[in-house]
């Protein structure tokens, strides 16, 4: 009782008489005095007579023209007073709904409601206590009103809990909170947050005021490197204008461009000794594989397998053993059949990533060839060559369109799927103009149409284009004609993902298509619906879409019974459970909590579900945690990957190799070889461990295929595109990769991007400094200062970071541009920092 305030002690027991005492009393500032007291009496009360404290406050504020301050009170008197708006609030909305016309108090406006939410917001901001305010403002649907309300103390903390809440908030109120947000970083000048927010929003006018509003060169550079990473369109820089592109200094359009990608990866390389190629024994040790019998594996396959561990362990650093460092005559091509050439050739262009100068000159000599696969695979290995960078010269566009009328299927199809790598995210009309007629055609085939509107998807992805969208609906109308079994092809999955693209991150903007979608009398629209809905709220966590996705999960689909001598009916399509139980981790990927909620459930799935769904929770788990082994999910994936259920194990080898893409981890890898000799009787399963085995060295260990970067705060949309296409060929491995469709796995091409932190000085050169690199630790919300990182370790730039670690420098000799120290970051010298040096 020691602590309670004497007032409060003593005059409880009187509370009835001191309130019929104050019923008596005139009206004057004294009453309004008087209403404050018993507001805070009231306090005591507020289980057996709630919203008293509020009721006296707002009759206090309407008898005195300068009626006291709620904060004289004390800071416990503002808190229950916030709670008691928040309460009221909610009260009156729900008599507002039921058409109630009395306010549920008596007392007060809405408006008055927020005019006192405002005082006590300004208070709990003033006394460190900004999620306080924010939550308060949030209750009265007011929260943008926050942005008039900060000041350069409370800014960075008050932004820092909108970001954090918005994966927990359901829609519109997430838009609106980063919308808060971002003006609150613009106010206060602060660019690079502000971009990462417009990005997220994926908002064009906001990006390009955000890129042209700093007048420093410097800081224009690093927001280029940034818009770079987030494949922004072009024309969303242009901001209304046609002559703005035009204006833009070389040295912007390169960073914007991502021009000098591939020579700072390089060097990045050669600083981490990783320059060197690796041969394929160098990844598989077969000397540490337990083999019981001498492996004998089908040499096709098996060289097959080492077509893709090469291309992915030396991605990027263009001096592959086997294909372009090999001499005349000897190339690795011709150890494999047919399809295998396809991929081979195309191994080109993942060994020579990003290198448009360079790369191009290597990939020309297979584009004469006379073999058909050869050529085919010569012009996909162009389009990933320029997978994340943008040519001036435009070589893919150029090169590539020439072939879409080809009558080859091999080399029309290599042709649309090397244009969607190349220009993947980048909304680009005469792409359209070029690929929309063939989904449009009726007399070409399912593998065509559906290519192409996987291009489309590619390319246009997250923009809620209309004109394709409809496109794509009136092909798989018109497909319906004649008869169904086109739409039951193996390839219409790939229609309805291009379908889904068009929606990634855009929240509510797909409706009418799902609509239109239900109107559609064949299984394949419940798989489009499911697939645009999974896309549409891609990394936002929203928990009433997981709760519908398990829905579909659930189902038992079982076959009808006839009576005998008749023919049963097909079994009913559940291919759709498979998009559910992606959709499930493609949703949930963006927020730690529901991330870790999705792991329970996709146990209960494995134990309880289809064999359709069974197979499928490996690559969840796969897109889930993609280039982030942890502990748990390895255990997981390597006990799915001994299962009695050959297509399971599968992609549970599949997924282990996302989950660790790019990492080098040990244990994994140790896994693998183990793998190796267990499955040495398995063609397929083996063909996968050795893909595997190449995605865990990816780029040795300096590339990674994790969609979200920027401290895991935004979401690639073109990575989200790429991994997700690769999953979905893999719904159905047998037909697609096992098939003569392996070279989709190089669909994880915009999805890879460097692991770097490289500083660089204002002219763009290499800066070392020191900086420090631990785990992200989530610091939202605590008092003080505490520290962003724990276990670190000192390094000098250029340093690799891990998907979960955060980098900060380790002295203020210099000052960064950028808000995170990720990818390519502009330092600024610190004029003050030398002259404290001399002082000590």
């Amino acid at each position: 009782m020691t602590s309670v305030p004497k007032p409060l002690k003593f005059l409880r027991p009187h509370y009835s008489e001191l309130e019929a005492i104050y019923n008596k009393w005139p009206i004057s500032d004294d009453k309004s005095l008087f209403a404050d007291i018993l507001g805070v009496l009231a306090m005591t009360y507020s289980d057996t007579r709630p919203r008293e404290t509020l009721k006296y406050r707002l009759i206090s504020n309407r008898m005195s023209k300068d009626p006291s301050p709620p904060g004289l009170w004390g800071h416990e008197y503002i808190r229950h007073l916030s709670a008691e708006l928040g309460a009221e609030f909610l009260v009156r909305e729900e008599s507002e709904t039921a058409g109630e016309t009395l306010p549920a108090s008596g007392v007060g406006s809405i408006e008055e409601l927020r005019e006192l939410g405002y005082i006590c917001a300004k208070f709990l901001l003033e006394h460190n206590a900004e999620a306080d305010a924010v939550d308060l403002l949030e209750e009265l649907e007011c929260v943008n009103k926050i942005a008039d309300l900060v000041d350069q103390n409370t800014y960075t903390r008050v932004c820092q809990y909108m970001v954090s809440c918005v994966p927990l908030l359901p829609p519109p109120d997430d838009v609106s909170f980063l919308r808060t947000a971002h003006a609150i970083y613009s106010k206060f000048l602060k660019y690079p947050e502000a971009l990462s927010l417009s990005i997220r929003l994926g908002d064009a006018e906001m990006v390009a005021e955000d890129f042209q509003a700093p007048a420093n060169p410097a800081m224009q550079k690093q927001l280029a490197f940034i818009l770079a990473r987030a494949q922004v369109p072009p024309e969303w820089l242009k901001g209304g204008s046609d002559d703005e592109d035009e204006e833009l200094p070389e040295e912007l359009q390169g960073c914007l461009n991502n021009a000098g990608l591939s020579t700072h990866f390089r060097a990045f390389g050669k600083e981490l000794g990783a320059e060197a190629p690796k041969s394929l024994e160098d990844i598989y040790k077969t000397h540490l594989e337990h083999t019981r019998a001498p492996t004998t594996v089908d040499s096709a396959r098996g060289n097959l397998a080492g077509t893709f561990v090469n291309a992915f362990v030396n991605a990027g650093f263009g001096n592959d053993p086997l294909m372009v460092a090999a001499e005349e005559g000897n190339s690795w091509i011709y150890k494999n059949k047919e399809h295998g050439m396809l991929s081979a050739a195309a191994s080109v262009g993942m060994s020579c990533l990003w290198d448009v100068e360079d790369g191009l000159g290597k990939i020309d000599k297979y584009t004469y060839s006379g073999e058909e696969w050869i050529k085919g695979g010569a012009l996909l290995a162009i389009g990933i060559l320029h997978a994340n960078v943008r040519s001036e010269h435009d070589a893919p566009v150029a090169m590539l369109t020439e072939h879409l009328e080809n009558k080859s299927v091999i080399l029309k199809t290599n042709a649309i799927v090397g244009l969607g790598l190349a220009y993947a995210g980048s909304h680009r009309e005469d792409l359209m103009e070029l690929i929309l007629p063939i989904v449009a055609d009726d007399t070409a085939s399912m593998e065509v149409v559906s290519l192409a509107a996987l291009t489309l998807g590619f390319i246009f992805v997250g923009s809620a284009n209309g004109e394709i969208a409809e496109t794509i609906l009136q092909t798989i109308m018109e497909r319906m004609e004649p008869d169904e079994s086109q739409l039951s092809d193996k390839w219409a999955r790939f229609l309805i993902l291009g379908l889904a693209l068009l929606y990634v991150g855009r929240q509510d903007a797909s409706d009418a298509t799902v609509e239109t979608l239900k109107a559609i009398p064949h299984a394949i629209a419940k798989q489009a619906q499911i697939l645009v809905d999974i896309c549409s709220f891609a990394g936002t966590g929203n928990v009433l879409k997981v709760q519908s996705l398990l829905h579909h999960c659930a189902d038992h689909i079982v076959a009808p019974t006839v009576p005998e001598g008749e023919e049963a009916p097909p079994k009913e399509d559940d291919t759709y459970q498979a998009f559910a139980v992606l959709g499930v981790a493609l949703v949930a990927m963006g927020e730690d909590v529901g991330a870790e909620m999705s792991l329970r459930q996709f146990n209960h799935l494995m134990t309880y579900g289809e064999p359709v769904v069974r197979k499928t929770v490996p690559l969840a788990l796969g897109l889930l945690s993609a280039s982030n082994p942890q502990l748990s999910i390895l255990d997981t994936l390597s006990k799915y990957s001994h299962d009695n259920d050959l297509a399971v194990a599968l992609n549970a080898i599949v997924a282990m190799g996302l989950v660790g893409a790019g990492t080098n981890n040990a244990r994994l890898a140790q896994m693998l070889r183990q793998l190796a000799g267990y499955y040495h009787k398995e063609p397929d399963c083996l063909f996968m461990v050795r893909v595997a085995q190449g995605l865990v060295h990816m780029g040795k260990g300096t590339v990674g295929i994790n969609p979200f970067w920027s401290d895991r705060q935004i979401m690639s949309r073109t990575a989200v595109a790429g991994i997700l296409a690769t999953l979905i060929a893999f719904t159905n491995a047998q037909a697609f990769i096992m098939d003569k469709s392996h070279w989709m796995l190089y669909f994880l091409t915009t999805a890879m991007f460097p692991r770097f932190l490289i500083t660089l000085d204002e002219d763009l050169n290499e800066l070392p400094v020191t900086v420090r690199v631990g785990q992200a630790v989530d610091v939202v919300g605590q008092a003080g200062k505490p520290r962003t990182i724990s276990g670190f370790q000192t390094h000098q730039t250029p340093v690799r970071m891990g998907t979960t670690e955060r980098a900060e420098l380790g002295t203020e000799q210099y000052i960064p541009f950028a808000s995170v120290l990720e990818g390519f970051v502009v330092l600024a010298k610190n004029e003050g920092w030398e002259d404290d040096k001399m002082q000590s």
